[in-house]
């Protein structure tokens, strides 16, 4: 027998916060996967730096699934954990192939404005519901993947 969550905030509304952070968390797996797939197969003059800025970048979104995945779970729900799952919830497409140094980082660089964007998406809800731990949560990862956006943004001046 399970017992019943009374955190303050009605079931209503940890249901779609819980769909929020989902999609959250399928941009933010992604994004890792696209990621360390990158980091694997760079080439070019630019090898060492983007090898080691893309290490740096997955084991952050890494840990950050795990984040998201934790607070959905705290709020009542299951985490979507398959490919599947995150296929149908991402807003991120796959990278086929193997591109150049700079295409993968012009795809970082959406990639990670993508997911600041599915954050900010999730925000006035958990504003409305009055969840400080979710929009602590939300706040953090808009403010990494902005950064992240502008440093890989940054590597394609010229």
């Amino acid at each position: 027998m399970s017992m019943d969550i009374d955190i303050g905030i009605s079931g209503k509304d940890r249901k779609k916060i819980a769909e929020g952070l989902s999609r959250l968390l399928a941009d933010t797996y992604t994004v890792y996967l696209k990621t360390h797939n990158f980091h694997w197969n760079v080439t070019g003059p630019m090898f060492q730096t983007l090898h080691v800025m893309f290490m740096t970048q997955y084991n952050e979104l890494w840990l950050a699934t795990d984040l998201i995945a934790e607070r959905i779970r705290a709020l009542g729900f299951p985490a979507p954990g398959t490919y599947t799952e995150f296929g149908k919830l991402t807003s991120i497409k796959e990278t086929v192939g193997v591109p150049k140094a700079e295409e993968m980082i012009r795809l970082l660089v959406e990639g990670n404005e993508a997911v600041a964007r599915t954050a900010r998406e999730v925000f006035p809800i958990v504003e409305k519901a009055n969840d400080q731990p979710t929009a602590d949560l939300l706040t953090q990862r808009m403010q990494i993947h902005e950064k992240t956006a502008w440093m890989l943004r940054s590597l394609l001046e010229k």
